[in-house]
């Protein structure tokens, strides 16, 4: 029996464990009060989402000028475990799954230098959304309503957003269902032929 060992040696020296215990305690308390506590953590799901806008266009034609070009962009790539494609009116969008252990980080950035590189979207295809979706825990919904424009609500839910954000504890909080803003410029008739455009 091997008694010249570090058990054998803390038992008699009882003043030396018990000043290793106090500085295990200490050093535990000082890395509780720095570790990061999330109630809902936010983990990526190893998927990522291109998304593009095709104002006005039936879902063939998005499923034709839009995702199976990306699908034919992506296909390559590695780490790729699935493409799904959703083409709906006025716009489409491709889910991309990861395999197990993927970086998401460099898998996202592979994604968006192909799909930029595309040249072939139609003309009214707006510039895809390209991003990793994060999977979080909704915690409060408010809802903002009433008889006012809609521009209005929308102002009104964003101060709303920037109040909450505000608040201590509060990591985030996101406007949802709210379109985005539209500039409409008019130029008389008038003006186009002085400059000869239709």
């Amino acid at each position: 029996m091997n008694r010249s060992g570090p058990i054998a040696w803390f038992a008699g020296n009882g003043v030396a464990a018990n000043l290793l215990m106090l500085v295990l305690v200490f050093a535990g308390a000082i890395t509780v009060a720095s570790i990061k506590k999330e109630v809902f953590p936010e983990f990526s799901s190893e998927t990522i989402s291109v998304s593009v806008l095709h104002p006005g266009a039936a879902p063939e034609e998005v499923e034709e000028g839009v995702c199976v070009r990306i699908e034919e962009a992506i296909q390559g790539l590695d780490g790729i475990k699935r493409i799904r494609s959703t083409a709906r009116e006025g716009s489409g969008t491709v889910i991309v799954e990861l395999l197990p252990g993927t970086d998401p980080r460099s898998a996202l950035d592979d994604v968006k230098a192909r799909v930029d590189a595309i040249e072939t979207f139609p003309d009214q295809a707006e510039k895809p959304v390209i991003q990793e979706i994060i999977l979080r825990s909704q915690v409060i919904s408010v809802a903002v309503s009433g008889h006012a424009p809609e521009a209005t609500l929308k102002r009104l839910g964003e101060q709303v957003r920037d109040e909450i954000t505000s608040l201590p504890g509060v990591t985030q909080a996101e406007l949802v269902v709210a379109r985005p803003y539209e500039i409409s410029i008019e130029v008389s008739e008038e003006s186009l032929r002085r400059f000869e455009l239709t």
